[in-house]
């Protein structure tokens, strides 16, 4: 059996060790994972009820098109239901945007250390992507409008950036945006939007009324604590989600997801508890780096990429023995380590276990 030649090199995505084989394999009972930028906190109460009152319906189909879902969204943000697409996951609309606008050949822009479910994608479709590298941690909008071309058809901006954390400005968005040629669709992707504090940053919604060729992704994964159920959802213009509706699989997401989101958005005291925990660990994270001179980026999403010194990898295996998973193996940024954000307790244990593991790894001279 061949398969098609574009595709026989590609990466596989490799998720963050999952808990029960770090256990097993180093013969441990406690593992804290702080891989895969979860919410240590769960899910709303209120969402868990709605789980469990659907699992009577496990055995009905749930509705395509999400329709009360998307009411309850749209009314949410502000915005027509007509404008919303979900998908398992935002990385499925990644996908769906991938397979309904890019074809062999085409350009497609991004970052050169970002999500890298846009260039997989892209790769799939047999496009090509051009990787404009970041300046301190930051997308060069700058340069990435450089790279525009009459092939280009998607620019992908991660904000906040994973893994880097950083953030792109309302007013360097709106510049930016502003230049861009109106063929040129612009993901915004805002997987973390609900943790950021910064007042700079963009209002996407409200964007969205004034340039057409904007899409926002978003999802009840991270700050909503449902990633298992895998839900997230693309914001644009009608005819352009419509577009992206005409490559989705039928029933792409579960009576459970679409119950559990509508109970997690009703609960934004929970939504408000978490952000404000989640700035909390920030700032004891930084202060701990700062004690022990690491450097890092500015973080606004629910993790932070630091500079470790040595080799990201080796920090990752002594943290790991030690029961605690983290996240190496940036290609631009070797000596660091992501680390998502957990509870104090969480986060405690990691900084006294990475004090070990700097110990344990030798710098290099």
């Amino acid at each position: 059996m061949k398969p098609k030649a574009h595709i026989v090199n590609l990466p596989v995505y490799q998720p963050g060790k999952p808990i029960e084989e770090v256990k097993k394999e180093y013969g441990l009972d406690e593992v804290i994972k702080l891989a895969s930028n979860e919410n240590p906190y769960g899910c709303s109460p209120k969402a868990k009820e709605a789980i469990l009152a659907e699992l009577n319906e496990a055995s009905v189909y749930p509705d395509g098109a999400a329709a009360e879902l998307s009411s309850e969204l749209a009314d949410f943000l502000g915005i027509n239901s007509d404008q919303i697409i979900f998908g398992c996951g935002s990385d499925e609309v990644i996908a769906l945007i991938a397979r309904a606008f890019l074809q062999p050949g085409d350009e497609t822009i991004m970052a050169d250390q970002t999500f890298s479910v846009y260039k997989s994608n892209a790769d799939i479709e047999g496009a090509v992507s051009i990787e404009v590298p970041l300046v301190d941690g930051t997308h060069d909008l700058n340069g990435m409008l450089a790279a525009v071309n009459d092939r280009t058809k998607i620019v992908w901006v991660c904000n906040p950036n994973n893994p880097t954390g950083t953030i792109v400005s309302e007013s360097e968005l709106v510049k930016f945006l502003d230049a861009v040629p109106s063929h040129v669709m612009v993901v915004l992707d805002e997987a973390y939007y609900e943790f950021v504090t910064d007042a700079a940053y963009p209002d996407s919604i409200k964007l969205m009324q004034k340039y057409p060729n904007l899409v926002v992704l978003r999802t009840f994964s991270k700050i909503y604590g449902l990633a298992s159920l895998r839900i997230g959802y693309g914001l644009g213009e009608p005819e352009v989600v419509k577009l992206i509706n005409q490559v989705r699989e039928p029933f792409n997401t579960s009576r459970l997801a679409q119950a559990a989101a509508k109970a997690a958005l009703q609960d934004q005291e929970f939504v408000a508890n978490c952000r404000r925990l989640n700035a909390e660990g920030i700032a004891y994270l930084q202060q701990e780096f700062d004690r022990l001179g690491l450097s890092y980026f500015p973080a606004h999403g629910n993790f932070i990429l630091v500079n470790v010194q040595r080799p990201g990898q080796e920090v990752f295996q002594s943290l790991l023995r030690q029961g605690v998973i983290v996240r190496p193996g940036f290609s631009r940024y070797p000596d660091c380590i992501r680390v998502s954000v957990g509870t104090p307790e969480q986060n405690r244990t990691f900084i006294g276990f990475l004090e070990k593991a700097l110990g344990d790894v030798v710098a290099p001279v």
